[in-house]
């Protein structure tokens, strides 16, 4: 344990990174995987589910919060660690993404953006500052600035403006932050598309040292190789003794790929909301348990997982559940799933430790190539 939060490069091999971020409330070993808790749940899990699978943070999202329960009320009630009982890390996203996802449901302006709540119409706004106020209400061991994203494609004028702001509000956003010990606000670098745009929110938002960076707007309509592209262009900007963090990505391929451009954190929906909808992430590949094919198969979805779900249960059951609308159906894949996740990193961190991770994403490329079982 530390008093300061701190970040260490262990090891490295290429642009790949294995480190650890050092918190009063305990180390997150990176590259990691964040499962996201958006209203203080992991959707169909138990937190001591997530936690036995071995993530060392999760997420909570400062603007459903701010809707309900209400962070003023988390705050009285001991902080969110306490309210959900998880006493490991927690980051809060600000309320950014929602700029984009919600676009309908708000206003924005310099000073910030106004909600009309999705739950009961009423009216929030957000500014920075008020966003930092919110996660700091909560009691977040990282909290994020206030940015907005944009979707892609976009004009670059409408990229530009974005971004432009975004650096705007990251300044206010440090100002209210302060200094509060252990704990760390990360800057997000946005810019879409463009190169010189990632370079100069990059460049602009290291002047400010903040103790670390998430690279935001990527995996919002592009493709995969773009979105590589714009890692290229990002991380050698950023200082190489802080966090970065691909925020919203994303599937086991891009993670893989994107640690390989120098990336250290990552979080996404994918994981529990395929869960929740019959797909299965497995070192096959992805597996459908809505297809018949699975109607009489007796086997597990992998006898060799560690994950009870994926090793104790027939693919037959699994497919019955989910076709029956069962909850258990999502709660087991959902289980399954995040324990992929979770292999997956812990098999990307010796990999990068041991200097073989290019032979490492090669080998799980392959295996997800190969495909699942033949049909009995």
């Amino acid at each position: 344990m530390t008093e300061a939060f701190q970040f260490k490069l262990l090891s490295s091999d290429g642009n790949a990174r294995r480190g650890e971020v050092l918190t009063p409330r305990g180390t997150i070993r990176t590259p990691a995987f964040m499962p996201v808790g958006t209203v203080g749940t992991v959707k169909a899990m138990y937190l001591d589910q997530v936690r036995e699978l071995g993530a060392d943070i999760i997420l909570g999202n400062t603007y459903h919060l701010m809707l309900r329960p209400g962070a003023e009320r988390v705050a009285r009630l001991g902080g969110l660690h306490k309210f959900i009982r998880w006493d490991r890390p927690i980051l809060t996203d600000s309320g950014g993404f929602q700029v984009m996802s919600l676009s309908s449901l708000r206003k924005l302006n310099e000073q910030g953006v106004t909600f009309k709540s999705h739950v009961d119409g009423a009216l929030y706004h957000m500014s920075p500052e008020r966003s930092i106020e919110i996660q700091g209400l909560l009691g977040s061991d990282i909290q994020m600035q206030l940015d907005e994203c944009v979707a892609l494609p976009a004009e670059p004028g409408e990229i530009e403006r974005a971004m432009e702001m975004s650096l705007r509000w990251a300044e206010r956003c440090k100002v209210a932050f302060g200094d509060q010990p252990g704990k760390a606000m990360f800057g997000i670098v946005q810019g879409g598309d463009i190169p010189k745009l990632r370079e100069r929110s990059a460049s602009v938002l290291n002047e400010l040292d903040l103790k670390g960076y998430a690279v935001g707007g990527l995996a919002v309509g592009e493709p995969q190789e773009v979105m590589l592209d714009m890692l290229d262009v990002t991380c050698p900007v950023l200082p190489a003794d802080k966090p970065r963090y691909l925020m919203g990505v994303g599937t086991p391929d891009d993670i893989l790929k994107s640690v390989a451009h120098g990336v250290d954190m990552f979080d996404c929906v994918m994981p529990t909301r395929s869960g929740r909808h019959g797909l299965a992430f497995t070192r096959y590949g992805r597996i459908n348990l809505r297809n018949a094919r699975h109607a009489e198969d007796a086997r597990p979805l992998d006898e060799q997982s560690s994950c009870p779900a994926a090793r104790d249960y027939s693919r037959a059951y699994l497919h019955h559940l989910i076709r029956s609308n069962e909850s258990l159906g999502g709660m087991l894949l959902s289980w399954n799933n995040l324990a992929y996740y979770q292999e997956l990193m812990a098999g990307i961190r010796k990999a990068i430790e041991e200097g073989r991770y290019s032979d490492f994403m090669a080998e799980t490329i392959e295996g997800w190539q190969r495909g699942d079982l033949a049909p009995v």
